[in-house]
């Protein structure tokens, strides 16, 4: 188990997708007891992509460290019945449920607080009236990928990162923190309920976007990998290394005009368009003219070159790298960066692992934790959380109730 800031409560989570399990994780990473429990033969979850040659999932094993498997059989009454007994287990730091996987009747509050009466429960929704989304249909539905992709293209262009479900896997790190802190003030607990379509409707409105489509602002286009709303734009460098330099923040502009030498046909074009360029919408109105007076300067110079006088000057900037070459060439993505080590990951290899990307000035960082293979921890979970004595475990196993990690296959 790992320590941390967390260490000693228990949390116990029902999962698939990305924002509960990593809602889970990041709890695990603090120093939380975090189970999860799973169908025999794996859950949604046990092969989803990128996987290895060999079958194995990487996604499973980035999105699960440092927690404890369980697989049980789901469909039998005696596996509800363990599962149940394994949310509301006695602990004053236990009885902590997070799903996205609700079953009425069943795994939903009104019938686990029925077994403690102080249950939290955080449930994870498609959408507010219970129907199933995911990022590639909350996406579409709310307009980002109208905006989305190169400049004048027409074709909508959905993203690849899971955006939402990432800020939903943290929300509900939120919610059900806020909420044993709730019952630690009061001893209720409490049925917490979002859903990730909310998430991004919610960020919809606190960017502003919201606000300028409902009072008639410009019709916002798709910008390529400009900034919107000031100066930031990608240029081909001499040795054809593709770069972005941002000019958001005053500092940031005059710097990248004072270091690019482009100072003295700038202003002649704001003189000429009768414009401030210290107005960062300025900047970007009239971003394809002050992209074609800096596009020379960097085609005449190597990507290297111009990254040490960016440094020495202390600008934004970074090159377009894909993941391979991420991961070969940013120290930020190596043992060098103490969020990061080297570990031995369970039928995948040797390579680096990510731990909490936070610091506590009061915890030591623990070193990430391997996922653990499905149903690593069955036994000990039915043995120390559960209660049951040793012959009831192995009866469990015979009868085909519960699997460990041999009888998995993974």
């Amino acid at each position: 188990m790992m320590t941390g800031i967390l260490n000693g409560m228990r949390v116990v989570e029902g999962s698939a997708f990305v924002a509960v399990p990593l809602a889970g994780m990041t709890l695990a990473q603090m120093g939380a007891d975090v189970i999860r429990f799973d169908r025999l033969g794996g859950g949604l979850d046990a092969t989803r992509w990128p996987i290895a040659p060999n079958g194995n999932s990487h996604f499973w094993a980035g999105m699960n460290k440092g927690k404890r498997s369980i697989a049980l059989d789901m469909r039998s009454p005696r596996g509800r019945e363990l599962v149940t007994q394994i949310i509301t287990a006695p602990g004053k730091d236990a009885g902590i449920f997070m799903t996205n996987l609700k079953v009425r009747g069943w795994m939903d509050y009104e019938t686990l607080s029925q077994h403690r009466t102080d249950l939290i429960m955080v449930s994870l929704k498609g959408d507010r009236h219970g129907r199933p989304a995911v990022d590639y249909t909350v996406n579409p539905a709310l307009g980002f990928p109208a905006i989305t992709g190169p400049e004048g293209s027409t074709e909508p262009v959905a993203h690849a990162l899971p955006a939402w479900d990432c800020i939903a896997g943290q929300l509900m790190v939120s919610a059900i923190l806020a909420a044993e802190r709730h019952r630690l003030r009061t001893g209720n607990g409490q049925d917490v309920e979002f859903s990730l379509k909310d998430v991004a409707a919610a960020m919809l409105g606190n960017l502003g976007i919201i606000g300028d489509a409902a009072t008639g602002g410009a019709r916002r286009e798709k910008s390529g990998n400009a900034l919107y709303g000031a100066y930031g734009q990608d240029f081909i460098c001499a040795d054809g290394q593709r770069m972005m330099v941002i000019g958001l923040t005053r500092r940031q502009w005059q710097g990248l005009v004072k270091t690019t030498d482009t100072g003295v046909q700038l202003d002649a074009l704001a003189k000429k368009l009768g414009v401030d360029f210290g107005d960062e919408g300025m900047r970007y109105t009239h971003r394809a003219a002050i992209t074609q007076i800096m596009k020379p300067w960097f085609a005449a110079r190597e990507s290297a070159a111009i990254g040490k006088q960016f440094d020495d000057g202390g600008l934004t900037w970074s090159l377009f790298r894909d993941f391979e070459e991420a991961l070969a060439n940013d120290t930020d993505l190596s043992t060098e960066n103490p969020i990061f080590s080297e570990i031995e990951n369970p039928g995948l290899g040797r390579f680096i692992v990510p731990g909490l990307p936070v610091n506590f000035s009061e915890h030591e960082r623990s070193e990430p934790v391997a996922a653990p293979v499905l149903g690593a921890n069955t036994e000990e979970i039915l043995g120390d959380v559960v209660g049951l004595p040793e012959v009831e475990i192995a009866s469990l196993f015979d009868n085909g109730v519960v699997q460990g990690p041999a009888s998995t296959g993974m």
